[in-house]
């Protein structure tokens, strides 16, 4: 007697352990979404990034911040009051702010009027205002390794995939984002037409760039912690782009499937050498490390953003 039951048990406790990966290992669930929000007010298109333009921008997204602290102090989040408190402060810059649905936020790091490069960080899943503060952390860290003349822009401008969800395993979320970031890079490459523009993708995000990538006018896409683009190879995502990707060897990514049934997964192994892109050495650390300050591959990341080339090893103190 044929056990029908076998092929369904073995999908489903794959499409579980590909889930709890994906969606990576963040304790303690999602509660952005649980604290309203007002809608925020349209923003004036950037069309150059002149102080006077960039204040005016910075200014609107100050106003969303501290309506959305005043609703949720209302709710009795005294939590998210406080955090949206310190975001509303006059030394950090915000492009947009939406706290509705786990939060939007784009924020500057460095002088965007002087930059020469720009780098745009685009998160992965359950990335949220609740967490913002590891993106915020990376973006910091990498502006200061990029030195003068750059900026970073912290990118949290779509609904991530929340934890342990089948919409971490499946590109829905990431078509979702793909038309906001690329309208965001075609602004902002209008605005500093002059700069050097580079994506830096990581985990789902990566799926996100990759969605987004045709006729992107960016430089360089650097993908990180990727579980896959949902293409076979390099050729496939139509960019200009010079493609990089870097994966450290304890990174649990490595370990996911990826040809899955039901349409669950996201395709090539972007290590491979048959996927074409450029490889750099990204270390041992695990999947939220390749910002860390210090770390092989933040200096990796800094230096192709740069324009030079990476090392392959750890130089000798």
């Amino acid at each position: 007697m044929i056990d029908v039951k076998a092929p369904l048990l073995r999908r489903t406790l794959l499409a579980a352990f590909i889930s709890a990966s994906v969606a990576a290992p963040v304790t303690g669930a999602t509660r952005s979404a649980a604290v309203p929000a007002p809608t925020p007010a349209p923003v004036t298109p950037l069309r150059a990034a002149t102080p006077e333009a960039l204040a005016a921008r910075y200014a609107a997204s100050r106003d969303a911040i501290r309506a959305a602290e005043r609703m949720a102090a209302d709710h009795g989040d005294r939590w998210r009051a406080a955090m949206l408190r310190a975001m509303a402060g006059p030394e950090r810059r915000f492009l947009s702010f939406d706290g509705r649905d786990g939060g939007r936020a784009i924020e500057v790091f460095g002088d965007l009027p002087a930059a020469e490069k720009i780098a745009v960080l685009v998160p992965g899943s359950d990335t949220s205002l609740d967490k913002y503060g590891l993106l915020r952390g990376g973006a910091l860290r990498l502006q200061q390794a990029l030195g003068e003349r750059s900026a970073v822009v912290a990118w949290l401008g779509y609904r991530t995939p929340t934890l342990v969800s089948l919409s971490a395993l499946t590109p829905g979320r990431a078509d979702e984002a793909a038309p906001a970031l690329r309208a965001f890079v075609r602004e902002l490459g209008a605005a500093k037409p002059a700069a050097r523009i580079s994506l830096l993708c990581h985990s789902y995000g990566s799926v996100v760039c990759g969605r987004a990538a045709p006729g992107l006018d960016v430089d360089r896409l650097i993908l990180t912690g990727s579980p896959g683009l949902t293409v076979e190879h390099a050729a496939d995502l139509r960019t200009r782009a010079a493609v990089w990707e870097g994966r450290a060897s304890g990174d649990w990514v490595a370990r996911v499937p990826r040809a899955l049934l039901a349409g669950l997964g996201f395709g090539a192994d972007l290590v491979s050498p048959g996927f074409g892109a450029r490889h750099f050495a990204a270390g041992d650390g695990g999947h939220s490390d390749y910002l860390k300050a210090g770390s092989l591959p933040l200096d990796n990341i800094a230096r192709i953003i740069s324009g030079q080339d990476p090392v392959e090893a750890r130089r000798a103190a």
